[in-house]
Protein backbone atom coordinates (compact mmCIF):
# COMPACT_ATOMS: atom_id res chain seq x y z
CA UNK A 1 0.00 0.00 0.00
CA UNK A 2 1.46 3.32 -1.06
CA UNK A 3 1.78 5.86 1.73
CA UNK A 4 0.42 9.34 1.12
CA UNK A 5 3.10 11.98 1.57
CA UNK A 6 2.27 14.91 3.86
CA UNK A 7 1.30 18.19 2.23
CA UNK A 8 4.49 20.27 2.12
CA UNK A 9 2.80 23.53 1.10
CA UNK A 10 2.99 26.58 3.31
CA UNK A 11 -0.09 28.02 5.04
CA UNK A 12 -0.69 30.90 2.62
CA UNK A 13 0.19 28.74 -0.37
CA UNK A 14 -2.48 26.24 0.67
CA UNK A 15 -5.06 29.00 1.16
CA UNK A 16 -4.35 30.54 -2.24
CA UNK A 17 -4.25 27.07 -3.82
CA UNK A 18 -4.82 27.42 -7.58
CA UNK A 19 -5.80 31.09 -7.31
CA UNK A 20 -9.54 30.52 -7.41
CA UNK A 21 -10.02 31.35 -3.71
CA UNK A 22 -8.62 34.84 -4.42
CA UNK A 23 -11.07 35.34 -7.31
CA UNK A 24 -13.88 34.10 -5.07
CA UNK A 25 -12.80 36.51 -2.34
CA UNK A 26 -12.81 39.35 -4.88
CA UNK A 27 -16.36 38.42 -5.85
CA UNK A 28 -17.51 38.28 -2.23
CA UNK A 29 -15.94 41.67 -1.49
CA UNK A 30 -17.71 43.16 -4.51
CA UNK A 31 -21.01 41.65 -3.37
CA UNK A 32 -20.58 43.10 0.13
CA UNK A 33 -19.64 46.49 -1.34
CA UNK A 34 -22.71 46.42 -3.55
CA UNK A 35 -24.96 45.47 -0.64
CA UNK A 36 -23.46 48.30 1.42
CA UNK A 37 -24.04 50.79 -1.40
CA UNK A 38 -27.66 49.68 -1.72
CA UNK A 39 -28.31 49.88 2.02
CA UNK A 40 -26.52 53.17 2.53
CA UNK A 41 -28.26 54.78 -0.44
CA UNK A 42 -31.70 53.45 0.51
CA UNK A 43 -31.41 55.15 3.90
CA UNK A 44 -30.57 58.47 2.25
CA UNK A 45 -27.17 58.82 3.90
CA UNK A 46 -23.96 60.06 2.31
CA UNK A 47 -20.53 58.67 3.13
CA UNK A 48 -18.38 60.69 5.55
CA UNK A 49 -15.84 61.67 2.90
CA UNK A 50 -18.66 62.84 0.62
CA UNK A 51 -19.93 65.14 3.37
CA UNK A 52 -16.40 66.38 4.02
CA UNK A 53 -15.98 67.15 0.33
CA UNK A 54 -19.36 68.84 -0.07
CA UNK A 55 -19.31 70.58 3.31
CA UNK A 56 -23.07 70.28 3.10
CA UNK A 57 -25.51 67.83 4.69
CA UNK A 58 -28.17 65.76 2.87
CA UNK A 59 -30.78 67.68 4.88
CA UNK A 60 -29.54 70.94 3.40
CA UNK A 61 -29.74 69.50 -0.10
CA UNK A 62 -33.15 68.00 0.60
CA UNK A 63 -34.53 71.45 1.25
CA UNK A 64 -34.01 72.28 -2.44
CA UNK A 65 -36.57 71.27 -5.09
CA UNK A 66 -38.35 68.64 -3.00
CA UNK A 67 -35.11 66.75 -2.28
CA UNK A 68 -34.72 65.82 -5.94
CA UNK A 69 -30.97 66.47 -6.05
CA UNK A 70 -30.44 63.94 -3.26
CA UNK A 71 -32.87 61.50 -4.88
CA UNK A 72 -31.01 61.81 -8.17
CA UNK A 73 -27.72 61.02 -6.46
CA UNK A 74 -29.30 58.08 -4.66
CA UNK A 75 -30.61 56.64 -7.92
CA UNK A 76 -27.08 56.49 -9.37
CA UNK A 77 -25.70 54.89 -6.23
CA UNK A 78 -28.45 52.28 -5.97
CA UNK A 79 -27.86 51.32 -9.60
CA UNK A 80 -24.10 51.12 -8.95
CA UNK A 81 -24.64 48.83 -5.97
CA UNK A 82 -26.79 46.47 -8.02
CA UNK A 83 -24.14 46.38 -10.74
CA UNK A 84 -21.44 45.41 -8.24
CA UNK A 85 -23.52 42.48 -7.02
CA UNK A 86 -24.09 41.38 -10.62
CA UNK A 87 -20.32 41.45 -11.27
CA UNK A 88 -19.81 39.42 -8.10
CA UNK A 89 -22.17 36.70 -9.36
CA UNK A 90 -20.12 36.32 -12.54
CA UNK A 91 -16.84 36.18 -10.60
CA UNK A 92 -18.16 33.52 -8.24
CA UNK A 93 -19.43 31.40 -11.14
CA UNK A 94 -16.22 31.78 -13.15
CA UNK A 95 -14.13 30.71 -10.15
CA UNK A 96 -16.33 27.75 -9.26
CA UNK A 97 -16.81 26.28 -12.74
CA UNK A 98 -14.84 27.24 -15.89
CA UNK A 99 -11.67 28.27 -14.02
CA UNK A 100 -11.82 25.04 -12.03
CA UNK A 101 -11.87 23.22 -15.37
CA UNK A 102 -8.88 25.28 -16.57
CA UNK A 103 -10.84 27.09 -19.30
CA UNK A 104 -8.62 29.72 -20.88
CA UNK A 105 -11.50 31.92 -22.02
CA UNK A 106 -12.61 32.33 -18.41
CA UNK A 107 -9.19 33.70 -17.45
CA UNK A 108 -9.16 36.19 -20.32
CA UNK A 109 -12.69 37.23 -19.45
CA UNK A 110 -11.62 37.99 -15.90
CA UNK A 111 -8.61 39.94 -17.13
CA UNK A 112 -10.73 42.04 -19.48
CA UNK A 113 -13.32 42.69 -16.77
CA UNK A 114 -10.56 43.75 -14.38
CA UNK A 115 -9.18 46.24 -16.88
CA UNK A 116 -12.69 47.59 -17.41
CA UNK A 117 -13.77 47.65 -13.77
CA UNK A 118 -10.61 48.71 -11.97
CA UNK A 119 -9.56 50.92 -14.87
CA UNK A 120 -12.78 52.93 -14.68
CA UNK A 121 -11.58 54.28 -11.32
CA UNK A 122 -9.17 56.48 -13.28
CA UNK A 123 -12.16 58.30 -14.76
CA UNK A 124 -11.90 60.63 -11.75
CA UNK A 125 -9.22 62.44 -13.76
CA UNK A 126 -12.05 63.72 -15.93
CA UNK A 127 -14.18 65.20 -13.14
CA UNK A 128 -11.63 66.02 -10.47
CA UNK A 129 -13.06 64.28 -7.40
CA UNK A 130 -10.84 61.60 -5.86
CA UNK A 131 -13.08 59.35 -3.76
CA UNK A 132 -10.76 58.28 -0.94
CA UNK A 133 -12.87 55.28 0.12
CA UNK A 134 -13.13 54.09 -3.48
CA UNK A 135 -9.38 54.52 -3.85
CA UNK A 136 -8.65 52.51 -0.69
CA UNK A 137 -11.03 49.74 -1.75
CA UNK A 138 -9.45 49.62 -5.22
CA UNK A 139 -5.89 49.54 -3.91
CA UNK A 140 -6.85 46.89 -1.36
CA UNK A 141 -8.77 44.62 -3.72
CA UNK A 142 -6.55 44.92 -6.80
CA UNK A 143 -3.66 42.80 -5.37
CA UNK A 144 -6.14 40.07 -4.42
CA UNK A 145 -7.61 40.05 -7.92
CA UNK A 146 -4.20 40.26 -9.61
CA UNK A 147 -2.84 37.47 -7.41
CA UNK A 148 -5.80 35.30 -8.34
CA UNK A 149 -5.19 35.92 -12.03
CA UNK A 150 -1.50 35.12 -11.68
CA UNK A 151 -2.12 31.87 -9.81
CA UNK A 152 -4.99 30.63 -11.95
CA UNK A 153 -2.98 31.23 -15.12
CA UNK A 154 -0.58 28.52 -14.00
CA UNK A 155 -3.42 25.98 -13.96
CA UNK A 156 -5.07 26.69 -17.30
CA UNK A 157 -5.47 23.95 -19.88
CA UNK A 158 -2.74 23.84 -22.53
CA UNK A 159 -3.49 25.45 -25.86
CA UNK A 160 -3.51 22.03 -27.55
CA UNK A 161 -5.74 19.03 -27.04
CA UNK A 162 -4.17 16.14 -25.04
CA UNK A 163 -2.76 14.33 -28.09
CA UNK A 164 -1.15 17.56 -29.25
CA UNK A 165 -2.36 17.11 -32.83
CA UNK A 166 -4.65 20.11 -33.19
CA UNK A 167 -5.17 23.32 -31.26
CA UNK A 168 -8.25 23.47 -29.05
CA UNK A 169 -10.82 25.86 -30.47
CA UNK A 170 -14.23 27.14 -29.58
CA UNK A 171 -16.75 27.42 -32.39
CA UNK A 172 -16.98 30.98 -33.65
CA UNK A 173 -20.27 30.33 -35.33
CA UNK A 174 -22.33 29.36 -32.31
CA UNK A 175 -21.93 29.67 -28.57
CA UNK A 176 -20.92 26.33 -27.12
CA UNK A 177 -23.98 24.13 -26.69
CA UNK A 178 -26.14 25.91 -29.30
CA UNK A 179 -26.69 23.98 -32.52
CA UNK A 180 -28.78 26.59 -34.35
CA UNK A 181 -29.56 30.26 -33.81
CA UNK A 182 -33.09 29.45 -34.99
CA UNK A 183 -33.74 27.07 -32.10
CA UNK A 184 -35.51 28.19 -28.94
CA UNK A 185 -32.24 28.14 -27.03
CA UNK A 186 -30.40 29.90 -29.85
CA UNK A 187 -32.92 32.75 -29.89
CA UNK A 188 -32.68 33.00 -26.10
CA UNK A 189 -28.90 33.11 -26.27
CA UNK A 190 -29.10 35.82 -28.93
CA UNK A 191 -31.37 37.88 -26.66
CA UNK A 192 -28.83 37.63 -23.84
CA UNK A 193 -25.99 38.59 -26.18
CA UNK A 194 -27.97 41.60 -27.42
CA UNK A 195 -28.64 42.65 -23.83
CA UNK A 196 -24.91 42.31 -23.10
CA UNK A 197 -24.01 44.43 -26.12
CA UNK A 198 -26.48 47.07 -24.99
CA UNK A 199 -24.98 47.09 -21.49
CA UNK A 200 -21.47 47.59 -22.87
CA UNK A 201 -22.64 50.47 -25.07
CA UNK A 202 -24.70 52.05 -22.29
CA UNK A 203 -21.85 51.72 -19.80
CA UNK A 204 -19.32 53.37 -22.09
CA UNK A 205 -21.81 56.15 -22.85
CA UNK A 206 -22.61 56.81 -19.17
CA UNK A 207 -18.90 56.70 -18.30
CA UNK A 208 -18.19 59.25 -21.02
CA UNK A 209 -21.05 61.49 -19.92
CA UNK A 210 -19.86 61.28 -16.32
CA UNK A 211 -16.43 62.50 -17.34
CA UNK A 212 -17.74 65.33 -19.55
CA UNK A 213 -21.32 66.63 -19.64
CA UNK A 214 -22.41 64.73 -16.49
CA UNK A 215 -26.14 65.18 -17.23
CA UNK A 216 -28.56 64.41 -20.01
CA UNK A 217 -31.49 66.84 -20.47
CA UNK A 218 -34.00 64.60 -18.64
CA UNK A 219 -31.74 64.58 -15.55
CA UNK A 220 -31.91 68.37 -15.18
CA UNK A 221 -35.63 68.34 -15.97
CA UNK A 222 -36.22 65.82 -13.18
CA UNK A 223 -34.23 67.86 -10.66
CA UNK A 224 -35.91 71.06 -11.86
CA UNK A 225 -32.65 72.92 -11.97
CA UNK A 226 -29.98 74.08 -14.39
CA UNK A 227 -26.31 73.23 -14.34
CA UNK A 228 -25.38 76.81 -13.44
CA UNK A 229 -27.85 76.75 -10.56
CA UNK A 230 -26.27 73.56 -9.26
CA UNK A 231 -22.88 75.25 -9.37
CA UNK A 232 -24.32 78.21 -7.48
CA UNK A 233 -25.67 75.95 -4.73
CA UNK A 234 -22.34 74.19 -4.31
CA UNK A 235 -19.51 74.11 -6.87
CA UNK A 236 -18.53 70.65 -5.60
CA UNK A 237 -21.91 69.07 -6.34
CA UNK A 238 -21.32 68.38 -10.02
CA UNK A 239 -17.89 66.69 -9.51
CA UNK A 240 -19.46 64.43 -6.85
CA UNK A 241 -22.41 63.54 -9.10
CA UNK A 242 -19.99 62.99 -12.01
CA UNK A 243 -18.05 60.53 -9.85
CA UNK A 244 -21.23 58.52 -9.22
CA UNK A 245 -22.16 58.52 -12.89
CA UNK A 246 -18.74 57.47 -14.15
CA UNK A 247 -18.46 54.70 -11.57
CA UNK A 248 -21.89 53.38 -12.50
CA UNK A 249 -21.01 53.51 -16.21
CA UNK A 250 -17.81 51.54 -15.70
CA UNK A 251 -19.67 48.91 -13.67
CA UNK A 252 -22.39 48.51 -16.32
CA UNK A 253 -19.83 48.10 -19.10
CA UNK A 254 -18.06 45.44 -17.01
CA UNK A 255 -21.33 43.56 -16.42
CA UNK A 256 -22.01 43.61 -20.16
CA UNK A 257 -18.55 42.28 -20.97
CA UNK A 258 -18.87 39.44 -18.44
CA UNK A 259 -22.38 38.58 -19.61
CA UNK A 260 -21.38 38.42 -23.27
CA UNK A 261 -18.35 36.20 -22.73
CA UNK A 262 -20.01 33.82 -20.26
CA UNK A 263 -23.13 33.39 -22.40
CA UNK A 264 -21.07 32.91 -25.57
CA UNK A 265 -18.84 30.22 -24.12
CA UNK A 266 -21.13 28.35 -21.76
CA UNK A 267 -23.36 25.58 -23.09
CA UNK A 268 -26.47 26.30 -21.03
CA UNK A 269 -25.35 25.10 -17.62
CA UNK A 270 -27.80 25.24 -14.74
CA UNK A 271 -25.30 27.02 -12.50
CA UNK A 272 -24.75 29.89 -14.95
CA UNK A 273 -28.48 30.25 -15.53
CA UNK A 274 -29.05 30.53 -11.79
CA UNK A 275 -26.24 33.07 -11.48
CA UNK A 276 -27.71 35.10 -14.35
CA UNK A 277 -31.12 35.05 -12.66
CA UNK A 278 -29.72 36.42 -9.39
CA UNK A 279 -27.58 39.00 -11.19
CA UNK A 280 -30.53 40.07 -13.33
CA UNK A 281 -32.99 40.43 -10.47
CA UNK A 282 -30.57 42.50 -8.40
CA UNK A 283 -28.98 44.44 -11.26
CA UNK A 284 -32.00 45.26 -13.41
CA UNK A 285 -34.28 45.43 -10.37
CA UNK A 286 -32.20 48.11 -8.66
CA UNK A 287 -31.46 50.10 -11.83
CA UNK A 288 -35.10 50.22 -12.96
CA UNK A 289 -36.93 49.89 -9.65
CA UNK A 290 -35.31 52.96 -8.07
CA UNK A 291 -36.80 55.28 -10.72
CA UNK A 292 -40.49 55.05 -9.77
CA UNK A 293 -39.50 55.21 -6.09
CA UNK A 294 -37.95 58.65 -6.59
CA UNK A 295 -40.43 59.81 -9.24
CA UNK A 296 -37.96 59.82 -12.14
CA UNK A 297 -40.25 58.20 -14.70
CA UNK A 298 -39.31 59.89 -17.97
CA UNK A 299 -40.20 57.29 -20.67
CA UNK A 300 -37.24 58.09 -22.93
CA UNK A 301 -34.83 57.86 -20.02
CA UNK A 302 -36.18 54.47 -18.93
CA UNK A 303 -36.67 52.99 -22.41
CA UNK A 304 -33.10 51.61 -22.89
CA UNK A 305 -33.09 49.94 -19.46
CA UNK A 306 -36.55 48.44 -19.90
CA UNK A 307 -35.62 47.17 -23.37
CA UNK A 308 -32.43 45.63 -22.03
CA UNK A 309 -34.26 43.98 -19.14
CA UNK A 310 -36.90 42.61 -21.53
CA UNK A 311 -34.22 41.05 -23.73
CA UNK A 312 -32.37 39.70 -20.71
CA UNK A 313 -35.29 37.97 -19.01
CA UNK A 314 -36.71 36.78 -22.34
CA UNK A 315 -33.32 35.20 -22.97
CA UNK A 316 -33.40 33.52 -19.58
CA UNK A 317 -36.89 32.19 -20.19
CA UNK A 318 -35.96 30.77 -23.59
CA UNK A 319 -32.73 29.16 -22.37
CA UNK A 320 -34.27 27.57 -19.28
CA UNK A 321 -34.85 24.29 -21.10
CA UNK A 322 -31.09 24.02 -21.75
CA UNK A 323 -30.46 23.85 -18.01
CA UNK A 324 -32.44 20.62 -17.80
CA UNK A 325 -30.26 19.05 -20.48
CA UNK A 326 -27.07 20.47 -19.04
CA UNK A 327 -26.07 21.98 -22.38
CA UNK A 328 -24.74 19.93 -25.29
CA UNK A 329 -21.20 20.75 -26.33
CA UNK A 330 -20.36 21.83 -29.82
CA UNK A 331 -17.00 20.43 -31.03
CA UNK A 332 -14.21 22.76 -30.01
Amino acid sequence: MKMKLPDSRGFLEALIDDGRPLITLTGLCLALSGAFALTQSATGHFLPHDLAFLQMSPQDLCSINECRIVHFMIHDRVSFGGSLIAIAMFYLWLAAFPLKAGERWAWWTLLASGVSGFGSFLSYLGYGYLDSWHAIATVGLLPCFAGGLYSTYQHLLPRSVPNGDQPARTSRRHPRGIVSWKSREGIGRACLLLAATGLIGAGITILGIGMTEVFVPSDLTYMGITRSELDAINPRLIPLIAHDRAGFGGAIATVGLLLFSCVWHDGGSRALWQGLLIAGIVGWGSAIGVHPLIGYTDPLHLAPAITGAFLYFTGLALTYSATKKGGSDVPR
